[in-house]
């Protein structure tokens, strides 16, 4: 676990619930939980994805006095964990942490079933943008630096999280709109990215802000652009890839929790609640934002399946033009 997930889980246990937990802690199904509640997410410890997991698990261990734990299982990009909660009972206590690699590997065909029908959205936990950035010593500041200098390369390496996520289409098309060279290397997660950015073993990552602003503030890595639509508030002075000549160019991410299909609704319910009141707690708000994220828009678990219904049919058109071919 790095210093950024260690210090987000500090501040948690003192901060996240402190003023609601005692009144959720009413409101919860008869008998339910009684035992462990296993969060299991698909990248490794320190990626902005494993803090805000982090985060749900310990909003609901703090609401109900039962244990939340989270269980990495990173690989396969993401088919790992989603395979494994597929396959678990239905009955609350194995929870899928996910983000829109959901809808990636679904649309990818990347699974043997139908991962609309496969699961029961429970809760959109919060959006996350991404940061391009560079080792130390690869010179270049911008955009239009990387295109340059991937002329001058042999190949220049990408990275990011995982084959066939959103960071990984990303990456491919920022290649094709900006005519970069660029061979996309896959990692178990953002950390072990960065690490590997730092250390040299590759030119650039794409990497959440919560995973890549700690080696940014200390200058072992450099920021080259915000991989949003608009600048990122904890980073005003950062370009976004639009403002540098590709407008329409973004990947971010929506985090959220799923349960396997037919869980019951009362403790769909009541998880939404708890996550949704903690992830919006003003506490909760400031640290998102000081990182560069921001709590999702607050939906019932209907609403949630909804609006993943409506993106899925626009992710599997981004599929088809990108042509990606997963081995």
């Amino acid at each position: 676990m790095n210093r950024v997930t260690r210090s987000f889980a500090r501040w948690l246990t003192s901060a996240v619930l402190a003023c609601s937990g005692a009144v959720i802690a009413q409101d919860k199904p008869a008998n339910y939980p009684t035992r462990p509640v296993r969060l299991v997410l698909s990248v490794a410890p320190g990626a902005g994805a494993d803090a805000i997991a982090r985060a749900a698990a310990q909003m609901l261990t703090d609401a109900w006095g039962q244990n939340a734990v989270v269980d990495n299982r990173p690989g396969a990009g993401g088919v790992i964990a989603i395979e494994l909660v597929a396959r678990s009972a239905p009955d609350g206590y194995t929870i899928l942490s996910l983000g829109d690699n959901l809808m990636l590997l679904g649309a990818q065909k990347r699974v043997s079933f139908d991962v609309l029908k496969a699961f029961d959205p429970i809760v959109a936990t919060s959006t996350q943008p991404y940061i391009l950035i560079a080792g130390p010593n690869v010179p270049v500041k911008s955009i239009k630096e990387l295109v340059a200098f991937s002329a001058t390369q042999p190949v220049t390496y990408s990275g990011g999280a995982g084959i066939g996520t959103s960071v990984h289409l990303g990456m491919e098309r920022l290649a094709q709109l900006s005519g970069a060279k660029l061979l996309f290397v896959p990692f178990k997660g953002s950390a072990p990215a960065i690490i590997a950015v730092t250390g040299g073993e590759i030119h650039i990552v794409a990497a959440s802000a919560i995973a890549a602003s700690g080696a940014i503030r200390t200058g072992r890595v450099r920021a080259l652009a915000a991989l949003s639509l608009a600048r990122i508030p904890a980073m005003p002075d950062l370009p976004t890839v639009a403002e540098q000549g590709f407008p329409g160019f973004k990947i971010t991410n929506r985090y959220g929790l799923y349960a396997p299909a037919g869980t019951p609704r009362a403790i769909v319910a009541a998880i939404n609640r708890v996550v949704s009141d903690g992830m919006h707690s003003p506490q909760m708000t400031q640290r998102l934002e000081a990182d560069g994220s921001e709590p999702a828009e607050r939906m019932t678990p209907a609403q949630l399946k909804a609006t993943i219904a409506r993106e899925y049919a626009e992710i599997e058109q981004q599929v088809r033009s990108l042509n990606i071919k997963i081995q």
